[in-house]
């Protein structure tokens, strides 16, 4: 200190930092629940099933007058019945009236024709289920047969009661034939397999369903006028003759009958419709155990 300098230190005063706030948790927090929410979003549409995403994307760009359908837990447009009923049931009053002049508003489709616009409407409102429709033309008509396959069946195992599968597909028949002329033929057939119990038989479970899609038909608008004739083939006509438990012999075949001046009788012998997709009719080798 001898030599007079003055010696200054400065000391940077660091200012106490401010308390931290909690803001950015919640903002973390929301990040993560939503990412969450889209990784579980991305697993669920892994797990769904192609027919129900064909559903779904039906039902967004397809609109039907048809509301009511038998989905789980939903009303069915039939009665509720706990078993088979042998024999038909009794006719159920048409949801839309016929007017005087309804016949008159009717045309003449050819069966080609009939067929075509058939088959481009089940490719377009139902092509998930264009492999268990068969469309064909055949003498004396135009033949739309509904088939079970394995896992898809058309009515309850055993009973009349018709799937929600069945529905649509009938609600589809009723809108593309409700304005032709033809005369209606229903025709219910069922696999070989027999029933353990005595009291009813193949005979009467064919009956009785072509009878049920004889009701919803007339539900959705065709004159009963138009149906000629109602029947039940039990397992007489296999339309897989090579197995006859094969599924597909589990169906319900509508019969669109050309008119003709002398009496509508219907055809014999008719041939084996193909699937509406695919070239042929491959048997099935696996044992059904379902009717």
């Amino acid at each position: 200190m001898s030599d007079g300098k003055v010696v200054i230190i400065k000391r940077k005063k660091k200012a106490a930092h401010e308390a931290h706030g909690g803001s950015w948790k919640v903002a973390y927090a929301d990040f993560v629940t939503a990412m969450m929410a889209f990784f579980l979003l991305l697993w669920l549409l892994a797990m769904v099933s192609p027919e129900k995403k064909m559903a779904l994307s039906d039902y967004f760009q397809n609109f039907s007058l048809f509301k009511e359908q038998t989905a789980g837990g939903g009303k069915t447009i039939l009665p509720e019945k706990t078993g088979v009923l042998p024999g038909q049931a009794p006719s159920m009053k048409s949801a839309v009236p016929s007017s005087p002049g309804a016949t008159s508003t009717r045309k003449q489709v050819s069966p080609g024709e009939l067929a075509e616009r058939m088959k481009e409407s089940i490719h377009r409102r139902l092509h998930y289920l264009k492999d268990q429709v068969l469309v064909d033309t055949v003498e004396g008509g135009v033949r739309v047969q509904i088939t079970d396959l394995e896992g898809s069946l058309m009515f309850a195992s055993g009973s009349d009661v018709p799937s929600e599968k069945a529905v649509r597909i009938l609600e589809l028949v009723s809108e593309n034939i409700r304005d032709v002329d033809n005369k209606i033929a229903i025709e219910g057939h069922t696999d070989a397999a027999p029933f353990t119990s005595g009291k009813i038989t193949n005979w009467e479970l064919s009956t009785a369903r072509a009878s049920a899609a004889r009701r919803i038909l007339e539900k959705n608008g065709i004159d009963p006028n138009r149906i000629a004739r109602v029947v039940g083939y039990a397992d007489q006509e296999l339309l897989i003759k090579e197995n006859p438990l094969d599924p597909r012999n589990r169906r319900i075949s509508i019969i669109l009958i050309n008119q003709a001046p002398q009496a509508v009788s219907l055809p014999e012998n008719l041939p084996p419709a193909k699937p509406i997709g695919t070239e042929r009719v491959t048997p099935s080798t696996l044992p059904i155990k379902q009717k």
